[in-house]
Formats: C-alpha cells, sequence, structure tokens
C-alpha cells in the first residue's frame, strides 16, 4: 500500500529530483510533490513524498529524518490527511 509522507524543514533550494534520489535509498518513489509559492515560484520549504510500501516510507523516515540536506535538517513523518478549512474573507 502507496504512504504518502510528510518532509518539512527543507532548504528553498531543494528540488525534486534532489528528494526522489534521496528516498530511493529506502525504496521505490512512487511521487515527489514540492509545495510552491504560486507567487514567487520558489519552494515553500516541504513536500509529499509517496513510498510504494509502508515498510517503505518507515525505513524513510528512520533514515531520514533529521538528516541534514542542503544545510537544513529534514523533518520525515507520515503525511496526515488535510483538515477541512472555512473559507475564510479575504
Amino acid at each position: 500500500m502507496e504512504t504518502k509522507l510528510y518532509v518539512g524543514n527543507m532548504s528553498h533550494e531543494t528540488t525534486e529530483q534532489d528528494l526522489r534520489t534521496l528516498f530511493s535509498e529506502a525504496g521505490s518513489v512512487g511521487a515527489v510533490d514540492v509545495i510552491m509559492d504560486h507567487q514567487t515560484g520558489k519552494s515553500k520549504g516541504f513536500a509529499f513524498v509517496t513510498m510504494n510500501s509502508l515498510d517503505e516510507a518507515e525505513k524513510a523516515i528512520s533514515m531520514f529524518d533529521t538528516k541534514e540536506l542542503n544545510e537544513r535538517a529534514l523533518k520525515v513523518n507520515i503525511s496526515k490527511p488535510r483538515e477541512e478549512r472555512p473559507i475564510g474573507r479575504r
């Protein structure tokens, strides 16, 4: 079963390819989605990486949580479902 991981505290220079290369050390990577700021076009400093199994996801967490990449200690854990947010006024 595919498992989505949250990867936080990323350097803004970290790319999808950087993450794919790193996480492939733990197993098969299904998808990498670096979250970008639409106004600036720069990374927001976090991403989601989908591993092809729960075992591979757990291995990735143990290997890469607090691992330094591009001078930043990554925070890696299993992604939680997005909570519904009320629509606010702008």
